[in-house]
């Protein structure tokens, strides 16, 4: 298993047989090495409805015949959009021949802002992401605050990669982050959604530097790792 990272959430899963990619914000993100026009993706999985979290998917999935997952109310107003869907909730699993998925709490906001229209729709709760596929587990915590369950999520999943928010002001800060990590008991820790807007600039190098027993993984954009 292959797993690349793009800049802000954009992680990019490749099995054996699936390119699986989570939180595709491509076009308008500074950071991603990315071309929204020619990614070649099977999957797509949503941890909220978020501008900067949903990005190119509703092209994607339409260019790709992909299919997206994401939360219930996320996945109707896709769905609206004739994209190819399919609904979960929170603390539900469904076993798709490309891998386990588990939706997660997290804590944060979900909608989508139509800013011609000075519209806000609501895309139900926010979500993290439990895969597993090839014998590996791997969590994205989206968008979140730290919350206690992390510890629940670490002693029920032997986690080979959590993928954790540091950029603070919006989402938990690298001080947070770093007790998520311990929590979580990840193997390995990448530091994900910073730098990519003014208010969540951090350094990620000194976070995962800071981790104990070496587990924190710096990856510039477009940089992978096989599990």
């Amino acid at each position: 298993m292959k797993i690349s990272y793009h800049g802000h959430s954009v992680v990019l899963i490749e099995t054996g047989k699936t390119r699986i990619i989570i939180d595709p914000f491509i076009t308008g993100n500074s950071l991603t090495d990315l071309d929204p026009d020619t990614l070649k993706v099977d999957v797509i999985l949503l941890t909220h409805g978020h501008n900067d979290h949903v990005g190119d998917t509703v092209a994607l999935a339409k260019r790709n015949d992909a299919l997206v997952v994401a939360t219930f109310e996320l996945a109707t107003y896709l769905g609206w959009q004739g994209v190819r869907c399919h609904p979960m909730h929170i603390g539900g699993a469904h076993q798709f021949d490309f891998g386990n998925v588990k939706l997660t709490q997290a804590f944060h906001g979900s909608s989508y802002i139509i800013e011609e229209e000075q519209k806000i729709v609501y895309t139900g709760m926010p979500a993290g992401i439990l895969f597993q596929a090839e014998g590996k587990t791997i969590f994205h915590a989206g968008d979140t605050a730290l919350f206690g369950d992390m510890k629940v999520i670490g002693e029920r999943n032997i986690i080979d990669v959590a993928f954790l928010p540091i950029g603070d002001n919006l989402t938990m800060g690298p001080e947070d982050a770093t007790t998520a990590s311990e929590w979580l008991q990840a193997k390995r820790v990448v530091p994900i959604h910073y730098n990519t807007f003014p208010g969540i600039e951090q350094d990620p190098v000194e976070f995962t530097e800071n981790l104990s027993g070496k587990k924190g993984l710096f990856l510039k954009s477009g940089e992978s790792m096989e599990l």
